[in-house]
This record gives structure tokens, C-alpha cells and sequence, in this order.
């Protein structure tokens, strides 16, 4: 069975980043009928916050990405233990000592040298009594020692990959303090939990190399591998500094909807247009990570706009009800309401605007050479309420009274009973208007 894992942080929330990730895994666990797990990876205990966990499932549940279970690595560090008690038996665990300064040390006099800064495995010279004269004045961390052979493997996206593992420092999988790091849990979760797919960002290539030496060394089959591209902005820029603003939840404080959101970004950077869906389903069963490319994807916010306003005008007046009603529309109105608004919001925010304006009425909008027409205009124009005949009569007398026709005669009686120059068609929004208040000038 597929068997697929999103593994955050509960140290922030979630952004656009994350969602990527989060939505991949998703599809690929929904189209196979498998299973998708929400893995919390809370080791860290000073930085995991209970507050972040609880939005990373709010989030999670709005987009409609359910998780089959959830797991918290924080409850599982017995697992490690024995992990690591087995890699340190066969020799594939070692204890080293070097602070943080003396590692920058070695780091930059390698680079001077014209090498690469990879670990030197000077720890792994040290006589027993070196060790114990060293454990007296400092903790010692753990790192995993890489068998130097070439590793390879079919990625799902980015093809035949190969690394080096001569290139890659020795990983530290345990800190001084104990603190059990990513590389470990993630290794020991996705073979202890059967995972069969991994999806995630090209930051983490090197990291799949390092882990599919410690899987095997642990006696297990890898799971598949596939690394998506990162995002940028619109014009290519580094999204790092704006992912704060990017945030799940705040674009669903700007109205943004979920099917959007997902529709975008199971699309975006992959040979196929992005389109709405109608449902993840949907989504589920054309998504193939291997039509995604590997060059840096572009990403708008700016395109979630069109693309809400579209799933938006496709609701029924049954899925948005609930909402409505609570602005205070009338229930006997609130169909009405629905059908008269929906094609001219961007998001479901704006229908207050519209609802403002139905009961309040609106700061007329008259030109100066309008001014002698809409008083005339008004004259002719009866209290509310009004129904569906009430804008063709009114419109009918002033053309009578006035001689004005066409764009001349019913763009200023817009403005003046709306302020505003678009929107809904006058015959089905007049009915809905409680207050003139170019009447009251």
C-alpha cells in the first residue's frame, strides 16, 4: 500500500513552502487509495510549541488534506535509542567532541586550502582515554559514518540522481545535549512506519543521499524519493523573506479559497495549465510528480485572486448560506442576495461590502454636470422597497422627462444609488436596496 507522510516542524506556521510539500504527499497517498500521515517532528523541545500544532492541523483541515493518523516523534524517542545503540554495535555510530568554534576552524582553514569543508573524522583517531579526558570536559555528539562509495537513486522528478558520499560530512544525527535530529527520526519513522513515497524540496537531495546510507545500515529498503523545485516570486526573487507573509493563514484571512489555493499549487511548475479543480479528488487523480520540473517555480499570490473569484461564482447558494445569513441578509433575501453578488466579489469578504450597501445605502457618486439630471432623476424615483420592474420604470420615466438614453441616462443612476460606476445588474440589485441616500442629500 502507498504510504505517504507530511513531517513538520511544530515550530512556526505553516506557508506556502510547507503546502507544497504537505499537498504533494496528499495526492499521491488520495489517487493510490493509500495512506497519508501527519508527522509532527517535535524533538526539539524548546522550540515546539503546542500553539503551532494545533494550527499546522487547522490549516491542514481547511485545505481539506486530512491525515489516516498522526504521529509525534517526541513520543517516539525510544525508537531512536535503539537505532542508534545499533548503528553505534556495527560501528556506524561515533562519538566526536569538536565545539562549534573549532569546527568553523576546520571549515575555513579547508576552504583556504582550496578543499571541500567536510568533516575530517579526526574523532574517530582518538584512544579511549582521549575520549574519557574529552567526555570530562564536554558533551560528545553522534555522527553517522558514510560509507565513501557513490549513492544513487531514480528520483520522481529531478531523474537519476548521484552524490558522492566522500563529499559529504559525516552527519550528526545526535546532539551533545541528546536532542535526537531530523536526519535520525526521519530515517527510523519512514522505515518503522512504512513509508513507500517521499516528496519534498530539492534542499533536501543531499540529505536523501545521507539517508539512504543510514537506512540500509539499519537493514531497509528506501522508500521512493522525489524532490520538487523551490519558490520563488513572480520575478524570480527569493520567497525566504516573504514566507511570513505567506502564511496558510493569513491568505485565509484574505478570503483566499482553499480549492484555489490547492488547485494553484498542484499545478504550478509542472508541464499542465493550472486550472480549478472541483475537488481534490479531482486533483488527486491527474496529479504525477513526474510532469513537474526541476528549475525554480515562479509563484504569484496575485493568481489565487482570479482563481478564487472562479470557485467562488461556481457555489451554490447552499454552500455559502451559512455565511450570508450571519451578515444579517433577511432569509426571505439571502438567495437573492447570493445569486445578485457572487459574480462581482473576489472573495467571500467582500460581500459585506455588498450587503453594507443594500442596507446603508452609498455616498452617491455626481458629476458636476450631473447634478441638475439626478436631481430631476430622483424626483421621479418612489421609497422602497422595490422588486424586479422597479429599475426599467424608473429608468423609463427619466428618459421620458429627460430626453437622456443609453450610457448618458443609466450610468449617472448608478452611481448616484451606488457610488460606484460597475457592479451587479441594477434590475436584480435594486430590489435589494433599503436606503437611497442620494435621496437624503
Amino acid at each position: 500500500m502507498t504510504v505517504t507522510r507530511f513531517a513538520p516542524s511544530p515550530t512556526g506556521y505553516l506557508h506556502i513552502g510547507n503546502l507544497r510539500t504537505a499537498l504533494f504527499n496528499f495526492l499521491i497517498a488520495r489517487k493510490a487509495g493509500g495512506s497519508f500521515i501527519l508527522r509532527l517532528d517535535d524533538t526539539d523541545p524548546e522550540r515546539s510549541k503546542p500553539e503551532y500544532a494545533d494550527a499546522i492541523r487547522e490549516d491542514l483541515q481547511w485545505l481539506g488534506l486530512e491525515w489516516d493518523r498522526e504521529e509525534r516523534q517526541s513520543q517516539r524517542l525510544d525508537r531512536y535509542a535503539a537505532a542508534a545503540e545499533r548503528m553505534r554495535a556495527e560501528g556506524r555510530l561515533y562519538e566526536c567532541f569538536e565545539t562549534p568554534d573549532e569546527l568553523e576552524l576546520k571549515r575555513r582553514t579547508q576552504l583556504a586550502a582550496g578543499r571541500p569543508p567536510v568533516y575530517d573524522r579526526a574523532a574517530l583517531k582518538l584512544s579511549e582515554a582521549e575520549k574519557d579526558a574529552l567526555r570530562a570536559e564536554r558533551a560528545g555528539h553522534w555522527r553517522f559514518r558514510l560509507e565513501q562509495e557513490r549513492i544513487t537513486w531514480q528520483d520522481g522528478i529531478l531523474g537519476p540522481q548521484s552524490i558522492d558520499a566522500a563529499s559529504v560530512s559525516d552527519p550528526v544525527l545526535i546532539r551533545g545535549d541528546g536532542q535526537v535530529l531530523y536526519t535520525l527520526a526521519s530515517v527510523v519513522d519512514d522505515l518503522e512506519m512504512g513509508i513507500t513515497d517521499v516528496v519534498r524540496g530539492a534542499d533536501h537531495v543531499t540529505n536523501t543521499a545521507t539517508q539512504i546510507q543510514i537506512m540500509r545500515a539499519l537493514g531497509g529498503t528506501p522508500p521512493r524519493f522525489a524532490h520538487h523545485s523551490l519558490l520563488t516570486g513572480a520575478k524570480g526573487e527569493g520567497l525566504s523573506k516573504r514566507l511570513g507573509t505567506l502564511a496558510l493563514r493569513d491568505l485565509r484571512a484574505r478570503g483566499i479559497a482553499p480549492m484555489a489555493l490547492t488547485s494553484l499549487m498542484a499545478r504550478l511548475g509542472s508541464s499542465r495549465p493550472v486550472e480549478l479543480a472541483g475537488s481534490l479528488d479531482e486533483l488527486a487523480a491527474g496529479f504525477d510528480p513526474g510532469q513537474f520540473g526541476a528549475a525554480p517555480t515562479k509563484f504569484d499570490e496575485g493568481e489565487l485572486v482570479p482563481l478564487t473569484r472562479q470557485h467562488l461564482q461556481s457555489l451554490p447558494f447552499e454552500a455559502v448560506r451559512g455565511q450570508i445569513l450571519a451578515l444579517g441578509v433577511p432569509e426571505a433575501q439571502a438567495e437573492r442576495f447570493w445569486r445578485v453578488t457572487r459574480a462581482n466579489i473576489d472573495t467571500l469578504e467582500d460581500l459585506a461590502d455588498w450587503w453594507r450597501l443594500c442596507r446603508e445605502g452609498a455616498e452617491p457618486e455626481i458629476a458636476e454636470e450631473d447634478a441638475e439630471f439626478i436631481a430631476e432623476a430622483l424626483e421621479l424615483l418612489p421609497e422602497p422597497p422595490y422588486d424586479a420592474t422597479s429599475w426599467g420604470a424608473w429608468t423609463a420615466a427619466v428618459k421620458e422627462r429627460t430626453g437622456r438614453k443609453g450610457r448618458a441616462l443609466f450610468m449617472p443612476l448608478r452611481k448616484a444609488l451606488t457610488g460606484q460606476g460597475h457592479g451587479p445588474e441594477m434590475a436584480e440589485l435594486m430590489p435589494l436596496l433599503q436606503r437611497i441616500r442620494a435621496r437624503e442629500g
